[in-house]
């Protein structure tokens, strides 16, 4: 069984989904079922397909998280420090083309929120982070060419 790392945040956080999947949207679920069941005919009756497929929808992501938490490995990044980038590391990257800014922090792959500043472990930019120090250059191989960043900062928050 392979181990999923991941932040305390992370985990509380899929913990917070899985709670609420089994205790708001299952028995919400099965009562629009028990409505559209009570509308009669189930062989055209869309509101009840509809309902089932929802309960199929809930059903695979609850089991989904729960198989997630089961093999989550935390990582406690507050324990965490140094200058060289690992998982739960905040990194500073100025784009050597455009000079341009931005800060990524390095999580499990369940986590990954690219709008909130946080990268997979297995993307190719952390990939390409992962054992450098501040000051150093990275280069990544990138869907639209090659980059190049400076690692300006490394911090654990």
């Amino acid at each position: 069984m392979e181990k999923v790392p991941m932040t305390s945040a992370g985990f509380a956080a899929l913990g917070e989904e899985l709670k609420k999947r089994q205790s708001e949207d299952r028995p919400r679920i099965i009562e629009h079922i028990a409505e559209a069941r009570s509308h009669g005919d189930l062989s055209e009756n869309a509101e009840y397909h509809a309902a089932k497929e929802e309960q199929s929808h809930n059903e695979g992501r609850i089991a989904e998280l729960e198989d997630k938490l089961a093999r989550a490995d935390i990582i406690d990044i507050s324990k965490l420090s140094g200058d060289t980038i690992k998982f739960g590391a905040t990194v500073t990257l100025v784009d050597e083309d455009t000079e341009k800014k931005a800060v990524w922090q390095i999580v499990g792959e369940v986590e990954a929120d690219a709008k909130k500043g946080r990268i997979s472990i297995t993307s190719p930019l952390a990939r390409a982070l992962i054992g450098k120090k501040k000051g150093s250059t990275v280069e990544v191989n990138a869907p639209g060419g090659a980059k190049a960043y400076e690692i300006t900062k490394v911090e654990w928050r």
